[in-house]
């Protein structure tokens, strides 16, 4: 017995065998997915105002805790923001940052006074140096928006 086959049948045989190979494929054959890595702790947002040569805090007052402190550069020449105190070992934004432009550091602030400078070619002894110290309680909102230190 012989079974002879059209060729146009033949012809979308192989198609419609190809189509169900090509999506059977796609639903089976991903590679595992990795778990997500949680974002990192932001902690309380502080803006710290860096112009020639001052330092300005949207907050006066800090509790214990993990805060980001967002450094906007509003002067006209480049700073950064760099904190040392208790726990807290010379930690500062990357690089440096040019006029108009924004970045930001993550510390946990614990009791204790802390030593916020811009260390860039000698600002801290331009003025650029400020003390912070840490109070009992909850980390503080600003008392008013654009409120300075």
């Amino acid at each position: 017995m012989s079974i002879r086959l059209h060729p146009h049948s033949f012809a979308a045989s192989v198609l419609a065998l190809g189509a169900v190979a090509v999506v059977a494929t796609g639903c089976g054959s991903s590679a595992p997915s990795s778990p997500a890595t949680p974002p990192p702790a932001a902690g309380t947002a502080v803006k710290a105002t860096l112009t020639d040569y001052r330092i300005t805090l949207s907050q006066a007052t800090f509790a214990p805790g993990t805060y980001t402190f967002t450094a906007v550069n509003a002067g006209s020449t480049p700073h950064a923001l760099e904190i040392n105190g208790p726990g807290v070992a010379d930690q500062r934004t990357p690089g440096t940052i040019a006029p108009g432009q924004s970045s930001a550091v993550t510390v946990t602030l614990g009791p204790g006074s802390y030593e916020m400078w811009c260390p860039v070619d000698g600002h801290k002894d331009l003025g650029m140096d400020l003390t912070v110290m840490t109070t009992g309680g909850q980390p503080t909102a600003p008392s008013a928006p654009g409120g300075g230190y």
